[in-house]
């Protein structure tokens, strides 16, 4: 990302100039700051008709991956942060959200479904190796028998694979490896800190050979740069052992359009007008349409043409299995220690040798 833009939220807007000494030569080294938020819970839940879910788990705001087109950067407008360099140099960290989610569990009222990681900002990124966020949350989820689908670019995920094997061998987790495109020069363009192409297919490998279902995505499809790859893409991935494929084509909500645009004239600018034009002509005229239906994959002749490109190769391929539906009958929920209602040990929270509780 090259600019920081001031959120939509805010009453003043920043603005770089040169100063005559060339100070906007040269970029600062990137830096990551990471501010401890205390949150107040851990599931969020939606009622978003054309998503696979209900309810998601976000242990961090704000990604390291940088990805141009990533529709979360509109979220770090509401803290008063820019979209921009801010969303990938000014992270939060959660570090109650295991404690949390255990207490949600619990709740008597409490129906188990798939729990989505990886739906705004990547479990995965990198500080997720100090903080071990996403591997607190599995340990809870793996203790409850409760089922967790996980999108992520990072081969981080493999960290976790002891856990992710065995809660896959009982129908309990699955896995989605974003991978936009095979060509490591333009995935270093739009995710300059996201794994390599390859070292994603190898993820998918890895975790296809330990028993854990995966799911490549290829989100998003950018017209007129990365379309031509769907049939190589999806090959790579069965070859590498993905199970199931899907698609996102390219969003561009509310400050990502100004983004998109900056870096389109960076990084393609001979590509801009036409890139743009296709979006708007998938999109009813404009940028983006948030509609429900559409959001995903878009309208008209060039968005039925793609959707029903990757349609096909997924057809010739075996990937156009939808949707594995994790098992839900195995959920056991946690102890509630210390509320009303429950008998707690005499001495400690231990039960004894044989007691079964």
């Amino acid at each position: 990302m090259v600019s920081n833009a001031s959120g939509r939220f805010e009453p003043y807007a920043r603005v770089e100039e040169d100063d005559g000494w060339e100070s906007l030569a040269e970029a600062p080294a990137f830096r990551t700051d990471v501010a401890l938020e205390t949150a107040r819970t851990a599931i969020t839940r939606n009622q978003s008709p054309d998503i696979a879910f209900d309810r998601s788990i976000n242990p961090y705001r704000g990604c390291e991956h940088g990805c141009v087109y990533c529709f979360a950067r509109p979220t770090h407008a509401y803290l008063g942060l820019s979209p921009g360099l801010d969303f990938e140099t000014k992270l939060t960290a959660k570090p109650n959200v295991a404690e949390l989610l255990r207490r949600e569990l619990s709740a008597p009222s409490y129906k188990p479904r798939t729990i989505a990681l990886g739906t705004n900002t990547d479990p995965y990124q990198p500080i997720e190796r100090t903080h071990r966020l996403t591997r607190q949350i599995l340990e809870v989820l793996e203790e409850t028998r409760h089922p967790v689908g996980i999108v992520t670019k990072s081969a981080l995920v493999l960290r976790d694979l002891d856990i992710l094997a065995r809660m896959a061998a009982q129908g309990l987790a699955k896995v989605a490896v974003s991978i936009t495109t095979l060509d490591p020069t333009l995935a270093r363009d739009m995710e300059p800190r996201a794994p390599t192409p390859a070292r994603r297919l190898e993820t998918v490998a890895r975790l296809a050979q330990a028993g854990v279902p995966v799911t490549v995505l290829t989100a998003p499809i950018i017209p007129s740069l990365n379309e031509h790859e769907i049939d190589r893409l999806l090959e790579a991935a069965k070859a590498a052992g993905a199970t199931e494929a899907g698609y996102v084509l390219l969003r561009l909500p509310d400050e990502i359009k100004d983004l998109f645009r900056e870096w389109l004239m960076e990084r393609h600018p001979a590509k801009m007008r036409r890139i743009l034009s296709i979006v708007r002509e998938t999109r009813g005229g404009k940028l983006y349409d948030s509609g429900w239906g559409v959001r995903q994959t878009g309208e008209g002749v060039t968005a039925w043409t793609i959707g029903r490109r990757f349609e096909l190769a997924s057809r010739r391929l075996g990937l156009d299995r939808r949707h594995l539906r994790l098992r839900t009958d195995l959920f056991t929920p946690p102890p509630r220690k210390g509320q009303a209602g429950e008998q707690l040990s005499l001495f400690d929270d231990k039960p004894a040798a044989g007691v079964n509780v």
